[in-house]
């Protein structure tokens, strides 16, 4: 199997205003000569500041299901505005889904100032970021909506790219994508709609928590994506479980039959 190429990946983001880093994460070529669909896996931040017509956009794709990784802090704090007659279920983990109260690239800022110390401690936070209970517990929710529910599904966090890009890339991998694709989606973040407005958004819940010490080149860091963060999670999980089949066998529930499942509704 070849990875999808050219300006694919750029055509899938949606040009919303005040909702960072939405787009379709399907469509990728599957091992079995499939392809995700279109239209049904949608990805982004939280939507606390979306324009009225981004409402009206996210009310035409038929969400079915949205699942929020977020913790409660987070949705106290952010509050996702919903489109009129919003009629999609939303999941999400009655606590916390990260460490401190606060979205990983909040907890990674703890005690570091410059860019190299950013960069280690979001290696760390995603090394450990899969064997967090409470991320389990809505990953779980994720995978059985994935199996059981209608529609399309959304699954975002707040900035949408450290445990959404976990969720994503272990759906991927699940379904059979090739893996330059899988990583591709992933690094989209860093390019998608307006990453200097994501990343100024971030710089001040960073300053606002963690103090004014951290250079501008640190919270870059903290508000990217880079290969190694990703590859640190899965590389635990492979060492762990021995695959991340195996992983999401026994830790997220989902078992061969519920693989086909998910694989019956999402390929085509």
């Amino acid at each position: 199997m070849t990875s999808t190429t050219g300006a694919f990946w750029a055509e899938r983001v949606k040009p919303f205003a005040g909702i960072h880093n939405f787009r379709d994460y399907g469509g990728y070529a599957t091992a079995d000569g499939g392809r995700l669909k279109t239209g049904a896996l949608f990805r982004s931040g939280q939507h606390v500041g979306a324009t009225a017509d981004d409402l009206t956009a996210v009310a035409e794709l038929g969400l079915g299901t949205v699942i929020d990784l977020r913790g409660n802090s987070e949705r106290r704090d952010y509050p996702c505005t919903r489109p009129e007659g919003f009629a999609a279920e939303v999941f999400f983990f009655d606590g916390e889904t990260a460490g401190r109260g606060g979205a990983p690239h909040v907890e990674a800022a703890r005690e570091i100032a410059e860019a190299h110390d950013a960069h280690r401690a979001m290696v760390d936070l995603y090394a450990f970021m899969p064997f967090r209970p409470n991320l389990i517990s809505v990953l779980r929710m994720y995978f059985a909506a994935l199996a059981e529910r209608d529609g399309a599904h959304l699954l975002h966090c707040l900035a949408g790219k450290d445990r959404t890009g976990l969720g994503a890339a272990l759906l991927h991998t699940l379904m059979g994508v090739h893996r330059d694709d899988m990583m591709a989606d992933y690094l989209l973040t860093n390019t998608a709609g307006d990453p200097e407005a994501r990343i100024a958004a971030g710089a001040a819940s960073i300053r606002a928590s963690r103090g004014p010490q951290i250079s501008d080149a640190a919270i870059r860091t903290l508000m990217s994506v880079d290969p190694a963060f990703l590859d640190a999670a899965l590389d635990a999980i492979v060492a762990a479980h021995g695959s991340v089949e195996d992983y999401a066998r026994d830790v997220l529930g989902v078992t061969p039959g519920r693989r086909a499942q998910i694989a019956a509704r999402l390929i085509a």
